[in-house]
């Protein structure tokens, strides 16, 4: 492998190539629109895109594409070559301004929600200037924003974007406020852990399942699963370190700055972490590492699976989005310093986070819910489904001290002795970490620990931003009015203690007693993703969007109804697999093997000879109640699935159906056929185990 140095971002069109061949004033003019969001000419435009061809053309490119984020979850890209014929048979490397400030793809075929009719065709895509450019498969992909014929958003950045500037106007006013008059900007960074697993490829292509639905319809649990915990942060298999090489090598060369990687707690589960980025650029390069961690899985023999619970009765996958802002001139507004308790600053956007969560709870909810992470979410293994906060103990005691009159203390950091005199003496942090929660302080960010491993990170992270903002916008407001500042901030900050503090939860998220605690607390319990969704459209979120300018009243709609409608699609699709695997593959092998067992029994009986063949019967009656189990519970999953897709007039009806007919049914029909691999010949049973997968890499 080449030096880190030389290989880092050379796949991107980044500052410092734009620096080296850019004119100066094009180069300061640009700058002036990614810093400080001034409006991009099309003179530079023009500079920039001509500067941008020769580039990528010197790379080896010979396409470009805008790169967008559609409301699939997944990226999109039409490419189009930079040839243009010359009229003599010969042609000339074109790119234009007008190229790469706007493109026209088709947006009919992409969900809207009902904001476009499916013969109203023209979408447009609007270049990001501020994630930078860069080179894939031989094309030059520009990061866009999508939007359709009428200007609302069709994508998952624009929103992102709104929110990054809604949450930078509402945080300047309070620095102001509070006297900080040099700040001129406030970014949200993020660094998103991504989660995942990697089984052999020979195995997934015998599994429908997860060709079809990404996750496993059936499997009996193994004989060891992670019991031991002997994987998590285990040594790296050979195979499975060559992948994370090459998949680091492609990741640095777009820039992408993953920095750790290791074994995660199940079997072939495996994780990594980039450095902090603005939340912009985090999401993009996290959109491309789903993407490179596929492709560099398939080279290797393997295949990766990002399904948040492709495996049951094992540990699923999540990612870890810390998240936390920070000011153009270099403070981190979330860092609260040796003595918190006098921070003035980060303890009004401390409790402007604890506000905003509390009181959009709901919201935040729904910005981590998907049909995978619903068999994840309080599993004992991920955060519970109930948004709570945890703070430690250091700043627990610090609000209380607030709540009661104000603070004057900070609980001091110690040494930690191991007890070995040839060990070091070890600083402690502040507080400890707590994986049992959803939404965790971590030292000078905040852990939101719900998110899934499938999806992009741009929901969760408008959402931070928009409520954080409307908590700010109040502070503000109040600050602006005060005709005693620092007396103003020790009432708000009392204020926001003794009416959120519900929300704050240090102990065990995974208990039973918490959920009874929860309940009491008045906090949300909002299990699935089907009653998740009703908050998009509840009057208090569609507000603070508009309010914002992040999503209008129509497009959080059409998010309502796409949600619904990826959610009927997604359990549509799973039952249909079930059903299909069921009768064509599971079904034919049970009587195949049951057969052979009676042929078995007849064989020996017609010898004559006595023999006790009482095992075997027993084993064939026990074969054979469960097959006819197995058949008529593929009858009963059939009739409700066609029951749940006849009711079209409301589409939370036909998701509930889905959620609470459809799906358990699903659990029933598994838990017969689960049972049955363990009683069928090896030789016979049509699938892969999960022994074979989880353990054979």
């Amino acid at each position: 492998m080449s030096k880190i140095s030389e290989i880092f971002g050379s796949n991107v069109f980044s500052d410092a190539v734009m620096k080296e061949r850019l004119p100066k004033a094009t180069y300061k003019a640009l700058k002036k629109t990614i810093d400080q969001g001034l409006p991009l000419t099309s003179e530079v435009a023009e500079v920039v895109a001509g500067a941008m061809k020769d580039w990528a053309i010197e790379k080896g490119a010979t396409h470009f594409t805008h790169w967008f984020q559609p409301l699939t979850g997944i990226t999109a890209e039409k490419h189009d070559s930079f040839i243009s014929p010359t009229g003599d048979g010969k042609v000339i490397m074109e790119f234009s301004g007008k190229e790469l400030i706007k493109g026209e793809p088709d947006a009919s075929s992409f969900p809207s929600g009902g904001l476009r009719a499916t013969f109203e065709a023209r979408g447009y895509t609007a270049w990001d200037c501020t994630s930078p450019a860069f080179i894939k498969d031989g094309s030059l992909c520009i990061p866009t924003a999508f939007c359709s014929y009428t200007g609302e958003a069709l994508d998952k950045k624009t929103p992102l974007l709104r929110s990054m500037e809604a949450l930078s106007k509402q945080a300047i006013r309070v620095l102001r406020a509070l006297g900080n008059t040099t700040s001129n900007r406030v970014i949200t960074t993020v660094g998103p852990e991504q989660e995942y697993f990697i089984i052999d490829k020979k195995y997934y292509d015998q599994r429908k399942d997860l060709i079809f639905t990404g996750r496993t319809l059936f499997g009996a649990k193994p004989p060891k699963g992670q019991e031991l915990e002997d994987h998590y942060f285990g040594s790296l298999k050979q195979r499975i370190s060559d992948f994370m090489k090459e998949v680091d090598e492609e990741l640095w060369k777009l820039g992408i700055t993953v920095k750790t990687k290791h074994n995660e707690v199940a079997p072939a589960q495996h994780e990594l972490a980039p450095i902090f980025s603005t939340t912009n650029i985090a999401t993009d390069h996290n959109q491309l590492t789903m993407e490179i961690l596929k492709k560099v899985a398939l080279k290797h023999g393997l295949v990766c699976l990002l399904h948040e619970k492709p495996f049951a009765g094992v540990n699923g996958s999540g990612k870890h989005n810390n998240w936390s802002m920070a000011t153009d001139d270099g403070m981190n507004l979330l860092e609260p310093g040796s003595t918190p308790h006098d921070n003035e600053q980060f303890l009004v956007f401390l409790c402007a986070v604890i506000k905003a969560v509390d009181e959009y709870a709901d919201l935040l909810r729904v910005s981590a819910a998907n049909p995978g992470n619903d068999h994840r979410l309080g599993a004992n293994e991920a955060p519970p489904a109930i948004i709570s906060i945890f703070l430690g103990d250091q700043l627990q005691d610090i609000l209380e001290q607030l709540e009661n009159g104000s603070a004057t203390s900070s609980k001091g950091t110690s040494e930690l002795k191991i007890g070995v005199t040839t060990l070091p003496a070890l600083p402690k942090d502040a507080t400890d970490r707590n994986r049992t929660s959803p939404f965790a302080f971590t030292g000078n960010k905040f852990e939101f620990r719900m998110v899934p491993s499938s999806a992009s990170i741009a929901a969760a992270n408008f959402t931070l931003n928009t409520i954080v903002a409307e908590t700010l916008s109040q502070i503000a407001d109040r600050l602006e009015k005060a005709t005693d500042v620092d007396a103003e901030v020790q009432q708000i900050l009392k204020e926001i203690v003794k009416n959120h503090k519900r929300i704050i939860f240090n102990g065990n998220g995974y208990s039973d007693e918490w959920v009874e605690e929860a309940q009491r607390r008045g906090l949300p319990n909002i299990k699935t993703t089907v009653e998740s969704i009703k908050a998009i459209i509840n009057e208090k979120n569609l507000a603070v969007m508009e309010k914002h300018g992040v999503l209008s009243r129509v497009e959080m709609q059409s998010r309502y109804e796409i949600s619904l409608e990826h959610y009927i699609k997604t359990i549509n699709i799973e039952a249909l697999t079930m059903v299909d695997m069921a009768k064509r593959e599971i079904l034919p092998a049970v009587i195949k093997f049951a057969t052979q067992l009676a042929t078995s029994i007849n064989t020996i009986n017609a010898t004559g000879v006595a023999a006790d063949v009482s095992a075997q019967a027993e084993l064939l009656t026990e074969v054979s109640t469960l097959t006819a189990s197995l058949k008529k519970n593929i009858s009963a999953l059939e009739e409700a699935i066609e029951k749940a897709a006849s009711l079209h007039g409301d589409s939370y009806e036909q998701a509930a159906a889905y959620r609470f007919d459809v799906f358990e049914k699903m659990a029933v029909l598994r838990t017969d056929a689960d049972k049955l691999e363990t009683l069928v010949d090896k030789d016979i049973w049509p699938l892969p185990t999960y022994a074979d997968m989880l353990f054979n890499v």
